[in-house]
């Protein structure tokens, strides 16, 4: 099965390899020297940052993304996540639905709506948000001890989920760790149910997370804002 296959029928896929280490390299310390807007988990919207944009478009990169959602996938959203035994958390079992817009539009099967760092935000039906995928490109090693993804593999061709019904879904349903080396990544569709634990390591998980989608007008008249 290739990766792609992987991906429709599972949800996600581990691939190494990816990124090399001068790359790494070079991301993490524009990141260091650029003036961030930094939260506890890390940084959000970052894809103005050459050297994350440059990544988010390498061939290499773009290859695996387009084989997935089509020739004209484009990045449109790109997160920092930079977890340590400093700036340690959880995160419980979910689905990623909501989606950065350019404006507000009243569309049935988007909402509720919210405004973030000045941006809106709507929830997506499963019909925008199978257009969208994750990249999950790991800058250190992540390691079961440091607080990986977790995936319940195949939950994202259920639909948008209530939150109790992913409550019901994590407490009868085995994860699968998804344990890999610096320079690999996961591609994730954002449906697919997952969480992750505390770091119990002193080593740290820092992982940029990049978002693409098929198209960035992805339900007329609503359109993605790149951030």
């Amino acid at each position: 099965m290739d990766f792609s296959q992987r991906v429709f029928e599972e949800g996600y896929v581990v691939i190494l390899d990816v990124i090399s280490p001068g790359c790494i390299g070079s991301i993490l310390q524009s990141l260091e020297q650029i003036d961030l807007r930094r939260s506890r988990a890390g940084a959000r919207h970052i894809l103005s940052c050459p050297p994350v944009a440059a990544v988010a478009n390498s061939p290499s990169v773009l290859n695996i993304v387009r084989k997935i959602l089509g020739s004209q996938a484009l990045p449109f959203r790109a997160t920092f996540f930079d977890k340590s035994q400093t700036a340690n958390w959880l995160v419980a079992w979910h689905q990623d639905t909501a989606l950065p817009l350019r404006s507000r539009s009243e569309v049935p099967g988007w909402g509720p709506w919210s405004i973030k760092a000045g941006i809106h935000y709507a929830h997506a039906p499963a019909s925008a948000l199978e257009q969208v995928l994750a990249l999950r490109l790991h800058l250190d090693d992540s390691l079961s001890e440091n607080g990986p993804l977790r995936v319940l593999p195949a939950t994202h061709k259920i639909g948008v989920l209530t939150d109790e019904a992913v409550h019901n879904l994590a407490a009868h349903s085995t994860p699968v760790e998804c344990t890999i080396p610096a320079g690999g990544i996961v591609a994730m569709r954002p449906l697919i149910v997952h969480a992750s634990s505390k770091s119990h390591s002193s080593a740290p998980r820092r992982v940029l997370h990049i978002e693409y989608a098929s198209s960035h007008s992805i339900a007329a008249p609503l359109e993605l804002v790149v951030t």
